[in-house]
């Protein structure tokens, strides 16, 4: 024995991974079975790089993608019969009472919109995203209760609202597939989901702050990505003392420091470990970190809230591993380019990122105020910086505009704006002028049905249902508020609590067919 554990930190060494993790690829491949190197880095929670290194060692065969060891070559390295035994997962003695949610979940999974790279997706396991929602239930009580998914690629939420149907689901994501997925999948199963657009860089949706119980995030495995979901995370918490933040992260044994600095950006919130499950989370991808990522249980202290503030808005665009929006990319404005193609705009207001001295007395507006609440003052004329990587924001940064004249200056120069001129079509019409996108509002509509549309979306930071209420009182006098309320729940329910900006875009098309809905019922019980 004390021959095979010297075999094996040789091996170890010369690989450059700890023993343990040694034991794991060996006692896979101690059967002669062939593997490829994608399930062989998911058995064994280890990286590509570190199986790569074990199979170079051992002289493994290959056949295409498979790979092998015969089992006189490991012999010497094992013991006979030997396997590592690993430590139980928290739920695992549960999750095989829940084997239909498994099945239901692979095949909603194996169905939803494919990953987007540039927003570093990576596919949860069924079996994950279950283990999660068991999690809940063996450490909070979700039951009544409310779950924030911030992000949610994974479809966690389908699968927490699936075994606790009393409980309430909130989604935010900049995903708009994923967001119209959700909803069609929730509708069918009958679950309470809700789903809200969100560019965490500019804002949590103004109706999930102080939302949840618990929040649930997976999101970019950068230091920077971390600290931001973490952050908008505790301000979704109803009450962030008591509340609690689930977290999935997870780095190569081969980069501690990286693992360092994701847990100083959690100090740094002031956020106390409650729990930390290694292995937890399993993927279908992400083989660099060994296709697995631990799940630490984070709880706010009286200090993350005040961090928080004077945090979250220092995070750059900048969040993800790869793309335009990387910690990597050194994309920026083009300040030759917005200083050339802004001048002859004229603007009365600059929104977003412009270049340091232009038109100084012009006035200025962050993205993230803009989004927050109306601009005071009126301007005629509106410029709109759009960073790299934030282009999915430009819909409603559009929407939350009153000029008469907006002018967008995307990253890239637009090649057609067929799909957004189709969604805000009931406001604006569009056109590209040369590399920016020329917004001019339209005239009142005079038909019923689109005047309010129309009144809905030029007070897009306003309540939803407020506005829709007050505007069917105004058709139909003969109508209560209640009763005006109650009809607008009863064609649109995801309208209750939202603004329009919150809205994904799906909804936001659906107010079409929406709105003339509801001045018939208005009609009906005036």
């Amino acid at each position: 024995m004390e021959q095979e554990q010297q075999n094996v930190r040789t091996l170890s060494a010369t690989a450059g991974l700890d023993p343990r993790r040694a034991y794991e690829v060996l006692s896979a491949l101690g059967d002669g079975s062939w593997w490829t190197l994608a399930d062989l880095v998911r058995r064994t929670a280890t990286s590509r790089r570190s199986v790569e290194a074990v199979l170079r060692e051992l002289g493994a065969e290959r056949s295409g993608d498979r790979f092998r060891v015969r089992p006189e070559a490991v012999r010497d390295l094992l013991a006979a019969g030997h396997r590592p035994v690993g430590p139980a997962g928290p739920v695992d003695h549960v999750l095989p009472g829940h084997a239909e949610t498994v099945e239901r979940m692979a095949k909603l999974i194996a169905g939803a919109p494919r990953s987007r790279h540039a927003l570093d997706h990576v596919s949860a396991t069924p079996e994950t995203v279950v283990r999660r929602a068991l999690l809940l239930g063996a450490r909070f009580w979700p039951s009544g209760g409310r779950v924030l998914c911030v992000g949610d690629h994974d479809l966690t939420s389908l699968a927490i609202a699936s075994v606790y149907p009393g409980a309430e689901v909130a989604v935010a994501d900049i995903d708009e597939r994923i967001l119209a997925y959700i909803d069609e999948c929730a509708a069918e199963l009958g679950l309470s989901v809700h789903t809200r657009w969100s560019d965490l860089r500019l804002g949590l949706p103004p109706s999930l702050h102080g939302y949840a119980d618990v929040a649930v995030t997976d999101p970019p495995y950068t230091p920077e990505g971390i600290g931001l979901f973490v952050a908008r995370c505790v301000e979704g918490l109803q009450d962030p003392e008591q509340g609690r933040v689930l977290l999935a992260y997870g780095a190569s044994e081969r980069t501690p420091m990286l693992a360092l600095k994701v847990q100083t950006s959690l100090h740094d919130l002031n956020m106390a470990y409650e729990a930390m499950y290694p292995d937890f989370n399993r993927y279908f991808g992400a083989e660099a970190i060994g296709s697995a990522a631990d799940l630490y249980v984070l709880r706010p202290t009286t200090k993350s809230k005040p961090a928080v503030a004077a945090r979250v808005e220092r995070f750059s665009a900048a969040i993800y591993t790869q793309g335009p929006q990387s910690v990597e990319s050194q994309a920026g404005s083009d300040d030759a380019r917005l200083r050339a193609e802004a001048t002859d705009f004229a603007p009365d207001l600059l929104v977003g990122e412009w270049p340091a001295g232009f038109l100084p007395r012009t006035p200025r507006v962050r993205l993230a105020t803009w989004l927050a609440k109306p601009y005071a003052a009126s301007p005629g004329r509106v410029a709109i910086a759009v960073p790299p990587g934030l282009d999915a924001a430009l819909p409603r940064l559009l929407l939350a505009a009153r000029a008469a004249h907006v002018r967008a200056f995307p990253a890239e120069p637009p090649t057609d704006v067929t799909g957004l001129a189709g969604l805000l079509s009931p406001v604006y019409e569009l056109a590209v002028h040369g590399a920016a996108i020329d917004a001019v509002r339209r005239p009142p509509a005079t038909d019923p049905g689109p005047a309010l549309l129309r009144r809905l979306l030029d007070r897009a930071h306003g309540k939803l249902v407020n506005t829709w209420r007050e505007a069917l009182i105004a058709a139909h006098p003969g109508l209560t508020k209640r009763q005006a309320r109650d009809i607008v729940l009863r064609v649109a329910p995801w309208a209750d609590g939202v603004t329009a900006l919150e809205l994904p875009a799906h909804r936001l098309t659906a107010l079409t067919e929406a709105v003339p809905a509801t001045l018939r019922l208005a009609a009906s019980e005036a």
